[in-house]
């Protein structure tokens, strides 16, 4: 790809080409890439037609076969090259994640970090295909399952995490010897999809094994879901789009594997360790401005400490550094777009008219040379119940609604009052009691004495309900995008009844 500037990676390079079949194509016409600290366009990336998402599938299919049957050995090469190329990369990819999603420092080290630790996971999928031998009931007959590549996987990722939440997916794919369509959320084509476009041209990868299309959804997504040559579809998003991305794969009877939208507590009980506790909650709702699917949406505490956690919640808040992602002090940096931003406002306003209190925040923080910032104050509610805006849905910003409750009982009760179940975390007196309220809750996945943002590659991750179906990370991956193949051999002669 044509080189504009001192790096491939940097912000100010090309990024006007979808990489289809190992050859690079400019877009007719571009989609601009907006920076949220900024609100200036820093990139034009193209705007993907339905010709070329048939091309991209077209290539991966015909791609396939041969990558199924390059041995194990090269494939892992490929993730451990893939390691060592985003090492090497490491600021660059944090400077692009602060340009293209407002991310600050703290959530660009922690992206690299888990994209790295998919990475490695992933090296070890092609040495982990394993078959079974089966015994018969059938005299002289011997049963052989083996399990393969399902095709070719279509990865739709999303704009909050997009190069871990990308990774997790195209990995293991590569790995296990499918090829990739990759259509990267429209506000974050570049760290979601091109960049590792050119993250495998420079290590080596063969042409057609990884395709970036980057286009608008409501254009190319129905034809990205349900393509024919789609053999399982992997997406990470909100649940409403969640539904009909599923709907559209199961038409094409390809496998969908969903992680959608979530609600998750974080349960304080009234013995718990309060400086843990609100540590852990800070952190939990703050961090990225709260754009993340498994962040505390809820801050579910009982009425002893309620008061005394509500203080120190603000506090806390009040003294976060907030302001441009550019700014390495930043904690609190930009929220996506005007969109996320004006949806969030409106639910602590409809929150504090159902008569909620706004401890603080609930505004936007200027920004010198900026018109109309899209950096949210971080806001914390009290007096909230599960019924209000703020609560009842996914608010995905820096907004902690504190909700105070009687007991454990009724601690769980409110946890588990909402279509999701994704993640959730409970500080209690001591890891025994801690672990039998996690029991009770109706999620994928609870953090006992932490909060709910965890994601480990050899950890099975999923949700529960409305939070998705499938699941991603170590086996559970692996059982997505593979299929089994029974082969049967009768070694002596049978008798049959006729």
């Amino acid at each position: 790809m044509r080189s504009a500037g001192p790096s491939e990676y940097a912000i100010e390079a090309d990024w006007n080409a979808l990489l289809v079949d190992g050859e690079w194509t400019e877009g007719d016409e571009t989609i601009p890439v907006e920076d949220p600290s900024t609100r200036e366009t820093v990139a034009e990336v193209p705007a993907g037609t339905e010709a070329d998402v048939d091309a991209a599938y077209e290539a991966a299919a015909a791609a396939q076969n041969d990558w199924a049957e390059t041995p194990p050995a090269r494939r892992e090469g490929v993730l451990t090259d893939l390691v060592q190329a985003i090492e090497s990369h490491r600021d660059e990819l944090i400077e692009l994640l602060a340009a293209e999603v407002g991310g600050s420092r703290i959530m660009g080290e922690t992206s690299i970090q888990i994209t790295l630790d998919h990475a490695r996971e992933a090296a070890t999928y092609p040495r982990r295909l394993e078959g079974q031998h089966k015994g018969s009931n059938i005299s002289g007959k011997e049963n052989v399952v083996e399990r393969g590549p399902a095709g070719v996987v279509t990865v739709i990722s999303p704009w909050n995490f997009p190069l871990n939440l990308s990774m997790r997916a195209i990995g293991p794919a590569v790995a296990t010897g499918n090829t990739v369509v990759c259509k990267p959320a429209t506000n974050s084509p570049i760290t979601g999809g091109l960049v590792f476009a050119k993250l495998f041209e420079e290590i080596g990868l063969p042409d057609g094994v990884v395709n970036v299309v980057t286009g608008k959804g409501s254009e190319i997504g129905d034809r990205v879901a349900g393509h024919p040559e789609s053999d399982a579809v992997t997406f990470t998003g909100s649940t409403p789009v969640g539904r009909g991305v599923a709907a559209t794969a199961a038409e094409n009877l390809a496998t969908p594997v969903m992680e959608l939208g979530g609600n998750n507590p974080h349960i304080v009980t009234a013995d718990a360790d309060l400086d843990r506790a609100v540590d852990a909650g800070v952190f939990g709702s703050f961090v990225h401005q709260g754009q993340v699917c498994i962040s505390i949406n809820r801050h579910v505490v009982h009425e002893a400490v309620y008061d005394e956690y509500v203080d120190r919640l603000v506090d806390r808040a009040e003294d976060l550094p907030t302001g441009s992602a550019h700014d390495p002090d930043t904690i609190v940096g930009p929220i996506i777009d005007e969109s996320q931003r004006d949806q969030m406002l409106e639910y602590v306003a409809e929150t504090v008219d159902a008569g909620a209190t706004l401890e603080t925040g609930g505004e936007t923080v200027p920004l010198d040379g900026v018109d109309d910032s899209l950096v949210v104050e971080p806001t914390v509610l009290s007096g909230v119940d599960n019924d209000m805006p703020a609560a009842c849905f996914e608010h995905f910003g820096p907004i902690a609604p504190v909700i105070a409750v009687a007991d454990v009982d009724e601690a769980v009760a409110v946890a588990n009052d909402t279509e999701y179940g994704l993640s959730g975390s409970v500080h209690a007196d001591d890891e025994g009691t801690g672990k039998a309220i996690a029991r009770r809750m109706n999620t994928g996945h609870v953090h006992v004495g932490d909060q709910p943002i965890n994601d480990e590659a050899h950890v099975p991750f999923s949700g529960q309900r409305a939070s998705g179906m499938g699941g991603f990370n170590s086996d559970l991956i692996l059982e997505e995008i593979t299929e089994t193949k029974w082969i049967s051999v009768q070694h002596e002669s049978r008798e049959y009844p006729f």
